[in-house]
Protein backbone atom coordinates (compact mmCIF):
# COMPACT_ATOMS: atom_id res chain seq x y z
CA UNK A 1 0.00 0.00 0.00
CA UNK A 2 1.50 3.33 -1.04
CA UNK A 3 1.89 5.96 1.62
CA UNK A 4 0.19 8.67 -0.42
CA UNK A 5 -2.77 6.41 -1.15
CA UNK A 6 -3.58 6.36 2.56
CA UNK A 7 -4.69 9.99 2.52
CA UNK A 8 -8.23 8.91 1.63
CA UNK A 9 -10.28 7.34 4.42
CA UNK A 10 -10.29 3.56 4.08
CA UNK A 11 -13.50 1.57 4.40
CA UNK A 12 -12.17 -0.07 7.58
CA UNK A 13 -11.26 3.23 9.29
CA UNK A 14 -13.15 4.54 12.28
CA UNK A 15 -15.52 7.32 11.26
CA UNK A 16 -16.16 10.17 13.72
CA UNK A 17 -19.50 10.73 12.02
CA UNK A 18 -20.56 7.21 13.02
CA UNK A 19 -19.12 7.25 16.54
CA UNK A 20 -20.97 5.32 19.22
CA UNK A 21 -20.99 8.58 21.10
CA UNK A 22 -20.21 9.82 24.57
CA UNK A 23 -21.56 8.73 27.93
CA UNK A 24 -23.09 12.18 28.42
CA UNK A 25 -24.78 13.81 25.44
CA UNK A 26 -23.28 17.06 24.20
CA UNK A 27 -24.02 19.58 21.48
CA UNK A 28 -22.10 18.79 18.30
CA UNK A 29 -19.23 21.16 17.50
CA UNK A 30 -19.64 23.09 14.24
CA UNK A 31 -15.87 23.16 13.65
CA UNK A 32 -14.41 19.90 15.02
CA UNK A 33 -15.39 16.27 14.65
CA UNK A 34 -15.77 14.09 17.75
CA UNK A 35 -12.31 12.49 17.57
CA UNK A 36 -10.61 15.87 17.13
CA UNK A 37 -12.45 17.12 20.20
CA UNK A 38 -11.11 14.10 22.12
CA UNK A 39 -7.54 15.03 21.12
CA UNK A 40 -8.03 18.60 22.24
CA UNK A 41 -9.57 17.61 25.57
CA UNK A 42 -6.67 15.30 26.34
CA UNK A 43 -4.08 17.96 25.47
CA UNK A 44 -5.75 20.47 27.81
CA UNK A 45 -6.14 17.97 30.67
CA UNK A 46 -4.19 18.48 33.87
CA UNK A 47 -2.93 14.90 33.73
CA UNK A 48 -1.43 15.54 30.29
CA UNK A 49 0.53 18.59 31.47
CA UNK A 50 1.94 16.60 34.37
CA UNK A 51 3.61 14.18 31.95
CA UNK A 52 6.25 16.87 31.43
CA UNK A 53 7.78 16.05 34.83
CA UNK A 54 7.22 12.30 34.96
CA UNK A 55 9.99 9.81 34.42
CA UNK A 56 10.42 7.81 31.24
CA UNK A 57 13.66 6.04 32.19
CA UNK A 58 15.72 8.89 33.66
CA UNK A 59 14.37 11.06 36.48
CA UNK A 60 13.43 14.56 35.27
CA UNK A 61 16.43 16.45 36.68
CA UNK A 62 19.12 14.10 35.36
CA UNK A 63 19.31 16.14 32.16
CA UNK A 64 17.21 18.27 29.85
CA UNK A 65 17.83 16.08 26.80
CA UNK A 66 16.37 12.81 28.12
CA UNK A 67 12.81 11.82 27.29
CA UNK A 68 10.05 12.41 29.79
CA UNK A 69 6.58 10.86 29.62
CA UNK A 70 5.46 13.95 27.71
CA UNK A 71 8.15 13.89 25.04
CA UNK A 72 7.67 10.13 24.67
CA UNK A 73 3.94 10.70 24.24
CA UNK A 74 4.50 13.34 21.55
CA UNK A 75 6.81 11.00 19.66
CA UNK A 76 4.26 8.19 19.85
CA UNK A 77 1.57 10.57 18.57
CA UNK A 78 3.71 11.58 15.58
CA UNK A 79 4.34 7.94 14.63
CA UNK A 80 0.68 6.99 15.15
CA UNK A 81 -0.42 9.81 12.88
CA UNK A 82 2.06 8.72 10.20
CA UNK A 83 0.79 5.15 10.32
CA UNK A 84 -2.85 6.26 10.27
CA UNK A 85 -2.27 8.56 7.30
CA UNK A 86 -0.51 5.86 5.32
CA UNK A 87 -3.16 3.23 6.04
CA UNK A 88 -6.16 5.47 5.47
CA UNK A 89 -7.20 5.42 9.12
CA UNK A 90 -8.59 8.28 11.18
CA UNK A 91 -5.60 10.38 12.22
CA UNK A 92 -7.45 12.21 14.98
CA UNK A 93 -8.48 9.01 16.76
CA UNK A 94 -4.98 7.53 16.42
CA UNK A 95 -3.54 10.74 17.84
CA UNK A 96 -6.03 10.85 20.72
CA UNK A 97 -5.12 7.32 21.74
CA UNK A 98 -1.40 8.04 21.53
CA UNK A 99 -1.80 11.19 23.61
CA UNK A 100 -3.79 9.37 26.30
CA UNK A 101 -1.91 6.08 26.51
CA UNK A 102 0.44 7.09 29.36
CA UNK A 103 -1.85 9.35 31.39
CA UNK A 104 -2.14 6.75 34.15
CA UNK A 105 1.56 6.46 34.92
CA UNK A 106 2.54 7.61 38.43
CA UNK A 107 5.75 9.49 39.24
CA UNK A 108 9.04 7.67 38.58
CA UNK A 109 7.65 5.54 35.77
CA UNK A 110 7.48 1.80 36.24
CA UNK A 111 9.19 2.10 39.62
CA UNK A 112 6.31 4.20 40.90
CA UNK A 113 3.81 1.74 39.45
CA UNK A 114 5.52 -1.20 41.16
CA UNK A 115 5.46 0.64 44.48
CA UNK A 116 1.78 1.60 44.24
CA UNK A 117 0.87 -1.90 43.10
CA UNK A 118 2.53 -3.33 46.21
CA UNK A 119 0.85 -0.77 48.46
CA UNK A 120 -2.54 -1.70 47.00
CA UNK A 121 -1.95 -5.45 46.96
CA UNK A 122 -4.85 -6.07 49.34
CA UNK A 123 -7.11 -3.68 47.43
CA UNK A 124 -6.87 -4.80 43.81
CA UNK A 125 -3.41 -3.49 42.96
CA UNK A 126 -2.47 -0.60 40.68
CA UNK A 127 -2.53 -0.73 36.88
CA UNK A 128 -1.61 2.29 34.76
CA UNK A 129 -4.10 1.41 32.00
CA UNK A 130 -6.94 1.25 34.52
CA UNK A 131 -5.67 4.48 36.06
CA UNK A 132 -5.73 6.21 32.67
CA UNK A 133 -9.36 5.18 32.30
CA UNK A 134 -10.14 6.55 35.78
CA UNK A 135 -8.47 9.83 34.88
CA UNK A 136 -10.47 10.41 31.70
CA UNK A 137 -13.79 9.18 33.14
CA UNK A 138 -13.62 10.38 36.77
CA UNK A 139 -10.57 12.21 38.06
CA UNK A 140 -10.33 15.10 35.60
CA UNK A 141 -12.91 17.57 36.87
CA UNK A 142 -13.18 20.45 34.43
CA UNK A 143 -16.76 20.46 33.19
CA UNK A 144 -19.94 21.54 34.98
CA UNK A 145 -22.10 18.64 33.79
CA UNK A 146 -19.87 15.60 34.35
CA UNK A 147 -16.63 14.24 35.80
CA UNK A 148 -13.86 13.17 33.44
CA UNK A 149 -13.42 14.28 29.85
CA UNK A 150 -16.50 12.54 28.41
CA UNK A 151 -14.49 11.06 25.55
CA UNK A 152 -16.04 9.03 22.74
CA UNK A 153 -16.60 5.30 23.06
CA UNK A 154 -13.93 4.67 20.44
CA UNK A 155 -11.27 6.56 22.41
CA UNK A 156 -12.15 4.81 25.67
CA UNK A 157 -12.23 1.42 23.97
CA UNK A 158 -8.84 2.01 22.36
CA UNK A 159 -7.34 3.31 25.59
CA UNK A 160 -8.29 0.13 27.43
CA UNK A 161 -7.66 -2.42 24.66
CA UNK A 162 -4.83 -0.99 22.54
CA UNK A 163 -2.66 -4.01 23.41
CA UNK A 164 -5.40 -6.50 22.53
CA UNK A 165 -8.48 -8.11 24.10
CA UNK A 166 -8.61 -8.19 27.90
CA UNK A 167 -10.86 -11.27 28.15
CA UNK A 168 -11.98 -14.21 26.07
CA UNK A 169 -15.58 -14.54 24.92
CA UNK A 170 -16.44 -16.23 28.19
CA UNK A 171 -15.06 -13.34 30.24
CA UNK A 172 -11.86 -15.09 31.40
CA UNK A 173 -8.92 -12.65 31.68
CA UNK A 174 -6.18 -12.81 29.05
CA UNK A 175 -2.54 -11.80 28.78
CA UNK A 176 -1.17 -9.64 31.55
CA UNK A 177 -4.47 -9.96 33.43
CA UNK A 178 -4.61 -13.76 33.34
CA UNK A 179 -3.29 -14.24 36.88
CA UNK A 180 -4.78 -11.29 38.76
CA UNK A 181 -7.88 -10.52 36.73
CA UNK A 182 -9.00 -7.43 34.85
CA UNK A 183 -8.74 -4.35 37.10
CA UNK A 184 -11.94 -3.44 38.92
CA UNK A 185 -11.98 0.08 37.44
CA UNK A 186 -12.16 -1.30 33.90
CA UNK A 187 -14.83 -3.86 34.76
CA UNK A 188 -16.89 -1.23 36.57
CA UNK A 189 -16.79 1.20 33.66
CA UNK A 190 -17.54 -1.56 31.14
CA UNK A 191 -20.88 -2.00 32.91
CA UNK A 192 -21.68 1.64 32.18
CA UNK A 193 -20.48 1.56 28.57
CA UNK A 194 -19.76 -1.87 27.11
CA UNK A 195 -16.16 -1.64 25.88
CA UNK A 196 -16.37 -5.13 24.36
CA UNK A 197 -13.36 -6.40 26.29
CA UNK A 198 -13.18 -9.65 24.31
CA UNK A 199 -12.55 -8.04 20.92
CA UNK A 200 -9.59 -6.27 19.43
CA UNK A 201 -9.72 -2.48 19.44
CA UNK A 202 -9.91 -0.29 16.35
CA UNK A 203 -7.12 -0.18 13.80
CA UNK A 204 -6.32 3.31 15.08
CA UNK A 205 -5.73 1.87 18.55
CA UNK A 206 -3.53 -0.82 17.05
CA UNK A 207 -1.54 1.86 15.23
CA UNK A 208 -1.05 3.77 18.49
CA UNK A 209 0.11 0.61 20.25
CA UNK A 210 2.73 -0.30 17.67
CA UNK A 211 3.80 3.36 17.55
CA UNK A 212 4.55 3.06 21.27
CA UNK A 213 6.87 0.10 20.58
CA UNK A 214 8.63 1.92 17.75
CA UNK A 215 9.14 5.05 19.84
CA UNK A 216 10.54 3.05 22.75
CA UNK A 217 13.06 1.25 20.53
CA UNK A 218 14.36 4.45 18.98
CA UNK A 219 14.40 6.90 21.85
CA UNK A 220 15.69 4.46 24.46
CA UNK A 221 18.66 3.73 22.22
CA UNK A 222 19.19 7.49 21.89
CA UNK A 223 18.86 8.14 25.63
CA UNK A 224 20.98 5.14 26.60
CA UNK A 225 23.79 6.31 24.32
CA UNK A 226 23.53 9.87 25.64
CA UNK A 227 23.72 8.58 29.22
CA UNK A 228 26.81 6.52 28.46
CA UNK A 229 25.18 3.23 29.46
CA UNK A 230 26.44 1.62 26.25
CA UNK A 231 28.14 2.64 23.01
CA UNK A 232 27.01 2.64 19.42
CA UNK A 233 29.38 -0.27 18.84
CA UNK A 234 27.60 -2.15 21.63
CA UNK A 235 24.08 -1.64 20.25
CA UNK A 236 25.37 -2.42 16.75
CA UNK A 237 25.54 -6.03 17.96
CA UNK A 238 21.78 -6.06 17.35
CA UNK A 239 21.51 -7.04 13.65
CA UNK A 240 19.08 -4.35 12.45
CA UNK A 241 21.05 -1.60 14.18
CA UNK A 242 24.37 -3.01 13.01
CA UNK A 243 23.19 -3.04 9.40
CA UNK A 244 22.07 0.59 9.66
CA UNK A 245 25.36 1.72 11.23
CA UNK A 246 27.31 -0.08 8.50
CA UNK A 247 25.28 1.66 5.80
CA UNK A 248 25.88 5.05 7.38
CA UNK A 249 29.61 4.46 7.69
CA UNK A 250 29.85 3.54 3.99
CA UNK A 251 27.81 6.54 2.86
CA UNK A 252 29.29 9.03 5.35
CA UNK A 253 32.72 7.69 6.35
CA UNK A 254 33.86 10.77 8.29
CA UNK A 255 30.58 11.52 10.09
CA UNK A 256 31.00 12.69 13.68
CA UNK A 257 29.65 10.48 16.48
CA UNK A 258 26.68 12.70 17.33
CA UNK A 259 25.39 12.67 13.75
CA UNK A 260 26.04 8.92 13.47
CA UNK A 261 23.75 8.38 16.44
CA UNK A 262 21.01 10.66 15.15
CA UNK A 263 21.15 9.13 11.68
CA UNK A 264 21.01 5.63 13.17
CA UNK A 265 17.91 6.47 15.18
CA UNK A 266 16.29 8.24 12.23
CA UNK A 267 16.80 5.29 9.89
CA UNK A 268 15.63 2.82 12.52
CA UNK A 269 12.39 4.77 12.95
CA UNK A 270 11.88 4.89 9.18
CA UNK A 271 12.45 1.16 8.71
CA UNK A 272 10.13 0.10 11.50
CA UNK A 273 7.38 2.49 10.39
CA UNK A 274 7.65 1.40 6.76
CA UNK A 275 7.63 -2.25 7.84
CA UNK A 276 4.37 -1.78 9.76
CA UNK A 277 2.77 0.02 6.80
CA UNK A 278 3.72 -2.79 4.43
CA UNK A 279 2.74 -5.58 6.83
CA UNK A 280 -0.58 -3.96 7.75
CA UNK A 281 -1.34 -3.42 4.07
CA UNK A 282 -0.73 -7.11 3.42
CA UNK A 283 -2.89 -8.26 6.35
CA UNK A 284 -5.71 -5.91 5.43
CA UNK A 285 -5.50 -6.99 1.81
CA UNK A 286 -5.77 -10.61 2.87
CA UNK A 287 -8.61 -10.11 5.37
CA UNK A 288 -10.43 -7.40 3.43
CA UNK A 289 -12.43 -5.96 6.34
CA UNK A 290 -15.34 -3.89 5.04
CA UNK A 291 -15.81 -1.78 8.15
CA UNK A 292 -14.16 -0.80 11.42
CA UNK A 293 -16.37 -3.37 13.15
CA UNK A 294 -15.11 -6.15 10.87
CA UNK A 295 -11.52 -5.12 11.56
CA UNK A 296 -12.19 -5.40 15.31
CA UNK A 297 -13.71 -8.85 14.82
CA UNK A 298 -10.80 -10.20 12.79
CA UNK A 299 -9.49 -12.23 15.73
CA UNK A 300 -5.93 -10.98 15.24
CA UNK A 301 -4.24 -7.57 15.05
CA UNK A 302 -4.21 -6.04 11.60
CA UNK A 303 -1.52 -3.44 12.38
CA UNK A 304 1.82 -4.88 13.50
CA UNK A 305 5.37 -5.85 12.63
CA UNK A 306 6.37 -8.41 10.04
CA UNK A 307 8.11 -11.50 11.42
CA UNK A 308 11.53 -10.02 10.64
CA UNK A 309 10.74 -6.65 12.23
CA UNK A 310 9.20 -8.37 15.26
CA UNK A 311 12.47 -10.26 15.68
CA UNK A 312 14.39 -6.98 15.34
CA UNK A 313 12.13 -5.34 17.94
CA UNK A 314 12.71 -8.27 20.30
CA UNK A 315 16.45 -8.02 19.73
CA UNK A 316 16.50 -4.33 20.59
CA UNK A 317 14.46 -4.85 23.75
CA UNK A 318 16.57 -7.87 24.66
CA UNK A 319 19.67 -5.65 24.46
CA UNK A 320 18.16 -2.71 26.32
CA UNK A 321 16.73 -4.72 29.21
CA UNK A 322 20.05 -5.65 30.86
CA UNK A 323 22.12 -2.77 29.47
CA UNK A 324 19.69 0.05 30.27
CA UNK A 325 16.53 -0.81 32.21
CA UNK A 326 18.42 -3.09 34.63
CA UNK A 327 21.67 -1.13 34.62
CA UNK A 328 23.02 -0.71 38.16
CA UNK A 329 22.83 3.10 37.95
CA UNK A 330 19.21 3.07 36.78
CA UNK A 331 18.19 0.36 39.26
CA UNK A 332 19.68 2.25 42.20
CA UNK A 333 17.69 5.37 41.35
CA UNK A 334 14.51 3.39 40.72
CA UNK A 335 14.86 1.50 44.02
CA UNK A 336 15.12 4.82 45.82
CA UNK A 337 12.15 6.15 43.87
CA UNK A 338 10.06 3.15 44.93
CA UNK A 339 10.90 3.89 48.55
CA UNK A 340 9.68 7.49 48.11
CA UNK A 341 6.31 6.30 46.83
CA UNK A 342 5.95 3.65 49.56
CA UNK A 343 6.80 6.21 52.23
CA UNK A 344 4.25 8.69 50.91
CA UNK A 345 1.53 6.05 50.74
CA UNK A 346 2.17 4.93 54.30
CA UNK A 347 2.19 8.52 55.54
CA UNK A 348 -1.09 9.50 53.88
CA UNK A 349 -2.72 6.25 54.96
CA UNK A 350 -1.87 7.13 58.56
CA UNK A 351 -2.57 10.86 58.19
CA UNK A 352 -4.91 11.53 55.23
CA UNK A 353 -5.41 15.04 56.63
CA UNK A 354 -1.96 15.90 55.23
CA UNK A 355 -3.29 15.64 51.69
CA UNK A 356 -4.75 18.79 50.10
CA UNK A 357 -8.14 19.73 51.54
CA UNK A 358 -10.34 18.29 48.81
CA UNK A 359 -8.50 14.97 48.90
CA UNK A 360 -8.45 14.86 52.71
CA UNK A 361 -12.19 15.53 52.93
CA UNK A 362 -13.05 12.84 50.44
CA UNK A 363 -10.77 10.31 52.15
CA UNK A 364 -12.31 11.12 55.52
CA UNK A 365 -15.78 10.22 54.23
CA UNK A 366 -14.74 7.03 52.43
CA UNK A 367 -14.57 3.42 53.55
CA UNK A 368 -11.16 1.74 53.65
CA UNK A 369 -11.28 0.45 50.06
CA UNK A 370 -12.17 3.86 48.63
CA UNK A 371 -9.78 5.69 50.96
CA UNK A 372 -6.69 3.75 49.88
CA UNK A 373 -7.72 4.13 46.25
CA UNK A 374 -8.03 7.90 46.70
CA UNK A 375 -4.59 8.01 48.29
CA UNK A 376 -3.24 6.11 45.29
CA UNK A 377 -5.04 8.52 42.94
CA UNK A 378 -3.41 11.47 44.69
CA UNK A 379 0.09 9.97 44.58
CA UNK A 380 -0.32 8.72 40.99
CA UNK A 381 -1.13 12.27 39.90
CA UNK A 382 2.12 13.64 41.32
CA UNK A 383 5.07 14.61 39.17
CA UNK A 384 8.51 13.33 40.14
CA UNK A 385 9.38 16.76 41.51
CA UNK A 386 6.23 17.14 43.60
CA UNK A 387 6.63 13.65 45.06
CA UNK A 388 10.14 14.53 46.23
CA UNK A 389 8.95 17.85 47.69
CA UNK A 390 6.15 16.10 49.58
CA UNK A 391 8.52 13.40 50.82
CA UNK A 392 10.93 16.03 52.17
CA UNK A 393 8.06 17.61 54.13
CA UNK A 394 7.42 14.47 56.16
CA UNK A 395 10.72 12.57 56.22
CA UNK A 396 14.19 13.49 57.40
CA UNK A 397 16.01 11.84 54.52
CA UNK A 398 14.85 12.18 50.92
CA UNK A 399 17.03 10.59 48.20
CA UNK A 400 18.41 12.87 45.50
CA UNK A 401 17.69 10.27 42.77
CA UNK A 402 20.84 10.92 40.78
Amino acid sequence: MAIEAGRERAIYASDPGSSRGRRFSEVTSPTRNDFRRDCDRIIHATAFRRLKHKTQVFVFHEGDHYRTRLTHTLEVAQIARSLARALGLDEDLAEALALAHDLGHPPFGHAGERALDACLAAHGGFDHNAQALRIVTELERRYPAFDGLNLTWETLEGLVKHNGPLTDRGGAPLGRYRERGVPAAILAYAKIQDLELASFASLEAQAAAIADDIAYDAHDIDDGLRAGLFTLADIAEVPIVGAIVAEIDVQHPRLDDSRRVHETVRRLLTRLIEDVIAEAGERLGRRKPRSAAEARAAGEPMVGFSLSAAAADAGIKGFLYPRMYRHARVMRVMDEAESVVRDLFAHYAAKPVDMPEEWAQAAGLADEQDRVRQIADFIAGMTDRYALIEHARYFDLTPELR
